[in-house]
């Protein structure tokens, strides 16, 4: 049997971490037993639902690379089932008319609550109801009043519910639109879904679902309920704890791949490992690997593990997403030294891609000015002059290899019989301007000859007009 999951989003916002979390589990699932990954768009919220939350569902899930084998499927354009399914629960007498106004529900409920009972609908129109004029009815699907239901969730355990604890849901509200917990039921039916692994935020809504399948004929699928993930402080992640778009991610220069990676420990472990390729998370997960508490999100941990994976990754990789932020900084990587070369010397001085941009940028433009601490120092004495040695060394050099260059800095060092230091440190920061830069013979080589020359004369300028 071909193992088939899904992920399901509403479309009434962006795809934010939690969200991701699951759509990555699912994936993963389908992926390690070679099933089938579907996406669905649970749409039916006409008001809220919007065509650009589907867009930012999609670019996230693009972004991400979960590719889905099946959809995306929009359950608008399944209205015509759910009315046919809703039509089979009142023909079987498992769903009613429910001709209750919101002022006696709104009663019932505070009545209820007075009386410190679990605010509930009360079945008034259960067994029989008449129309009232004026009045749209809802349809409520007539739960069993006695028996349990036995969840045996693949993450938590067995789940025992009494029937007694759930009220008869409305299905269809009064303009005969179909709510939540009638669609999913229908769409997993419909879409032969054996695997449910979604967020326990739903765990309360598995046992009303389990009891319409039994009212269809239609075996549950397995269910496995994950964890919800919590901020810092110990509260359900919200935006000030970084639970922000998916898409958000990329602006501040992570690697999808780095999100996966965090993604994946927020719920579910294998030993101590820390750092999983992608190829590692599908032949390691296992829902029996999965956390039954709440996992916390730490930002600082997922910066670590951008880095590790910006410093460790191959540089052709990185290139690829880099080139979005270089971009945003317009820079062109072909007017210049190499990318991959220039990202193999500053990868280890950049925890994300925006970084990483930032201390590539004097590799392909000229500074615009220098970090006022390091001038002061830098630029002091006779700094003025050892630029111009510089200058005159290297514009009659023949060769440009690392080694020449090394040889024409130590050949100012001995003719101005001066410690490394005096030449270096002017040197390096007429080149970056003060950006953070590996050894001086390499900068010198990347950047290359012309641009040095350029930035020698520069900076004397510089020097003498602060003079």
């Amino acid at each position: 049997m071909t193992v088939r999951t899904r992920f399901a989003p509403s479309p009434t916002g962006y795809l934010h971490i939690g969200g991701a979390r699951t759509a990555l589990f699912s994936w993963l699932y389908a992926r390690k037993h070679g099933g089938r990954f579907v996406l669905r768009i649970e749409d039916t919220d006409l008001e809220r639902s919007t065509a650009e939350s589907v867009n930012a569902i999609l670019e996230g899930m693009t972004w991400l690379g979960l590719e889905y084998d099946e959809g995306p499927f929009y359950q608008t354009e399944r209205f015509d089932r759910y009315k046919e399914v809703i039509q089979q629960l009142l023909d079987q007498g498992d769903a009613y008319y429910c001709y209750c106004s919101k002022e006696e529900l709104d009663t019932m409920r505070e009545e209820q609550m007075a009386n410190k009972q679990k605010p509930r609908y009360n079945g008034k129109c259960r067994d029989s109801a008449e129309p009232r004029e004026g009045v749209e009815p809802v349809i409520r699907f007539r739960n069993p009043s006695d028996g349990e239901v036995v969840i045996d969730d693949l993450i938590k355990g067995k789940v025992v519910i009494k029937n007694s604890e759930l009220d008869d849901l409305v299905i269809a509200r009064p303009d005969g639109s179909p709510t939540y917990n009638l669609t999913v039921v229908v769409d997993d039916a419909d879409m032969k879904m054996d695997y449910v692994i979604r967020g326990d935020d739903h765990l309360n809504n598995t046992p009303r679902q389990i009891n319409i399948l039994k009212a269809l004929n239609i075996e549950p699928p397995k269910y496995a309920h994950v964890p919800m993930i919590l901020g810092g402080d110990g509260k359900r992640l919200s935006k000030r704890h970084g639970a922000v778009s998916v898409m958000s991610y990329r602006e501040e220069g992570f690697l999808p791949e780095v999100v996966l990676n965090y993604l994946v420990r927020l719920g579910w472990s294998h030993g101590d490992q820390e750092v999983f390729s992608l190829d590692e998370m599908i032949n390691l997960f296992s829902l029996e690997g999965c956390n039954k508490a709440a996992s916390t999100f730490n930002q600082e941990k997922l910066l670590w593990l951008n880095h590790q994976y910006i410093m460790n990754s191959d540089p052709a990789h990185v290139a690829h997403h880099l080139s979005y932020h270089l971009g945003n900084i317009d820079i062109d990587p072909t007017d210049g030294p190499g990318i991959l070369e220039v990202i193999k010397a500053q990868s280890e001085k950049a925890k994300t891609l925006v970084d990483l941009a930032k201390v590539c940028e004097f590799y392909y433009r000229d500074p615009t000015e220098y970090n006022a601490k390091s001038a002061k120092k830098a630029f002091a004495g006779d700094a003025a002059n050892v630029l111009a040695e510089l200058h005159d060394a290297m514009d009659v050099m023949t060769g440009w290899s690392r080694e020449e260059i090394h040889s024409t800095l130590e050949s100012v060092v001995n003719k101005l019989e001066v410690g490394f230091g005096k030449v270096g440190m002017p040197a390096r920061l007429a080149i970056t301007g003060g950006a953070p830069s590996p050894d001086l013979d390499l900068v010198i080589y990347l950047v290359g000859k012309e641009a040095c020359l350029r930035r020698f004369s520069q900076a004397i300028e510089f020097i003498k007009a602060a003079a």
